[in-house]
């Protein structure tokens, strides 16, 4: 089971490129996907402008939270994230973030790290000719992978 949450991602047509690769994934694949399909941009930015140096743990709990709330409400033992495999997220603030939101809303968070995930991840969906990303999502890291800033 798979939820899809992710209103940080600019521009629009960035975010229906990788909705739709998570869509023709999951029928390959035969995962069930629940779309929480919000395109916010205007919400996601008036929690981050002017907090630039804090967007990744705003951006991580906006995400995270709705994750929480929808494994609370499936009644599911585990929520977890993606982002978990990713060599580019902040890990030490993922697993922070997901031990205080497990507390908050009762549901363990699956904090295993999976070391080969993202290059293996990055392979099969190669294979399955899927899009791949190129930047994070937010409008900020779209512009730092033009500007070739860390």
């Amino acid at each position: 089971m798979g939820f899809w949450y992710n209103p940080n991602i600019h521009p629009f047509l960035e975010y229906q490129k990788r909705l739709e690769a998570v869509k023709l994934w999951a029928k390959k694949e035969k995962v069930r996907i629940i779309y929480k399909d919000e395109y916010d941009l205007k919400g996601f930015l008036r929690r981050v402008v002017y907090r630039e140096s804090k967007r990744c743990f705003l951006c991580y709990e906006l995400r995270l939270r709705q994750t929480a709330i929808f494994a609370r409400k499936g009644k599911f033992d585990y929520f977890g994230s993606t982002l978990m495999i990713s060599p580019h997220q902040d890990q030490k603030l993922l697993r922070e973030l997901m031990e205080a939101l497990a507390k908050e809303y009762g549901v363990k968070p699956y904090l295993k790290k999976i070391e080969e995930g993202w290059r293996k991840g990055r392979e099969l969906s190669k294979k399955m000719g899927l899009y791949h990303q190129k930047y994070c999502g937010c409008i900020y890291s779209e512009a730092e992978r033009y500007q070739k800033i860390n």
